[in-house]
């Protein structure tokens, strides 16, 4: 009985840390799923959903002037010098155009952005209105000659009081600048 007691007390002593390690491994597989989870979840937070969105089509604009060499700036940002063609980002909204060439009056030109959607035939497009982007650039006048053809003003002598009484009272003028005595011999 001493046998099976004893052999029965290690079976049991056996069992025990047989069902601690299988107790323990449940524990450690719930401890890495829950750690999995808060990472999960901390990686949405910061998930940014622009990642998903469409980015803006590009669209190419031919920018001419007359004369030709004049520089063309976007608003957007990207320029050249005429006769050009740049590739820039649809916005929402129009945006302009900016030409300047020495000599000449700078001229800016409003672009329309026109977006057509698409249906189950045909994709979505997006054209811009004018294009080409085309300025006529003034002839600047010639710079003014302000010295030339100013008159030469001359400076008047000022007109000595008529009257002294008509001065008003406490004035400087209202009391004439008394002349020293003639010197006596």
């Amino acid at each position: 009985m001493l046998a099976m007691g004893a052999g029965g007390g290690l079976m049991h002593a056996i069992g025990i840390v047989a069902a601690g390690r299988k107790s323990g491994g449940s524990i450690m597989r719930r401890v890495i799923a829950i750690a999995i989870a808060g990472y999960s979840l901390a990686g949405c937070s910061s998930l940014s959903w622009d990642a998903f969105k469409a980015t803006p089509p590009t669209v190419q604009v031919q920018l001419e002037s007359v004369p030709q060499g004049a520089d063309a700036r976007t608003s957007l940002g990207p320029g050249c010098k005429t006769p050009c063609s740049v590739d820039v980002s649809a916005p929402d909204s129009g945006f302009s155009v900016t030409y300047t060439l020495n000599k000449f009056q700078p001229a800016t030109i409003p672009v329309q952005v026109i977006r057509i959607p698409g249906d189950f035939s045909s994709p979505p497009s997006t054209t811009i209105d004018p294009n080409p982007v085309v300025a006529e650039l003034q002839p600047a006048g010639p710079p003014p000659r302000a010295a030339a053809k100013k008159k030469m003003l001359v400076a008047k002598k000022p007109k000595p009081p008529k009257d002294t009484a008509s001065a008003p009272a406490g004035s400087a003028l209202s009391q004439p600048a008394q002349a020293a005595p003639p010197p006596t011999r």
